[in-house]
């Protein structure tokens, strides 16, 4: 699997603050499933991180793992929250994009107003930016108007949920919205976001898995979002269909039955 959104660069942002923390979170990836691994250190304004710092930290970190033994090839990227990338000049945001391709992570706000969202995503876009928008199913402002992730969606952008969200590792409110985009089929991608080995961990088949019995459907779906869709983020080509019609929610199925 690959996993194209995590902060495993130690000291750069709120990831790990050691290499070996950093460490931890890479053999648990790969005991998770993990082949590829992007490093994603946020870029905002509390995280001023440079592509040429997210480049280093790549290189040294590799270093790291073909020393010790860990088999996980790392790739390049950054989370880059709106507010920064407005600010940050043209050559500066390619060098942050995924894999050194065609596509940006955006930062879905996790603030409570983000007030001309859609308009900041547009403006990106039409600079010639592809983009992943990273855990929309923690942005209050999703949650209050999901339409607009449609109508974003339907403007070519793609879709990350966090593993964690699946299971209810942020909470049920966030979980239930998770359910309701990936039975809406706004959901093309999984990722961990992992910050630590732990509470913040580099989990994706595990968590889907335990999703699957409320989703059935969605281990089904597994190859397509967590293999072929990165594939196609970081080495370029068309992103590949969807393999088949939206998981559906267990309990909806049981409720419209009763009905």
């Amino acid at each position: 699997m690959i996993d194209v959104h995590s902060h495993v660069l130690p000291g750069i942002d709120d990831g790990p603050r050691t290499t070996q923390d950093a460490l931890a979170i890479a053999r648990a990836a790969v005991a998770a499933g993990t082949t590829e691994l992007v490093a994603t250190p946020h870029v905002s304004w509390e995280f001023q991180t440079s592509s040429q710092a997210m480049h280093d930290g790549v290189v040294a970190m590799q270093a790291e793992l073909d020393a010790v033994g860990v088999p996980l090839r790392l790739r390049t990227g950054a989370e880059v929250a709106l507010t920064r990338a407005a600010d940050l000049d043209d050559q500066e945001l390619r060098a942050l994009r995924l894999g050194g391709g065609e596509w940006l992570l955006a930062e879905s706000p996790l603030s409570m107003a983000a007030p001309g969202l859609d308009r900041l995503l547009h403006r990106l876009q039409g600079q010639g930016h592809r983009l992943l928008l990273a855990h929309p199913e923690r942005a209050p402002e999703f949650h209050r108007s999901p339409d607009m992730l449609e109508r974003l969606v339907e403007a070519g952008m793609l879709t990350q949920i966090t593993a964690g969200s699946l299971v209810g590792r942020f909470g049920s409110t966030v979980q239930r919205f998770t359910f309701d985009l990936v039975a809406e089929g706004l959901v093309h991608n999984i990722a961990s976001d992992a910050h630590n080995a732990e509470r913040r961990p580099p989990g994706l088949l595990a968590e889907i898995e335990q999703a699957d019995a409320e989703l059935p459907g969605l281990l089904d779906q597994a190859e397509w979002m967590c293999e072929q869709v990165p594939r196609a983020i970081l080495d370029g080509g068309d992103i590949p269909p969807a393999p088949g019609p939206p998981p559906q929610r267990r309990r909806r199925r049981r409720l419209l039955r009763r009905l």
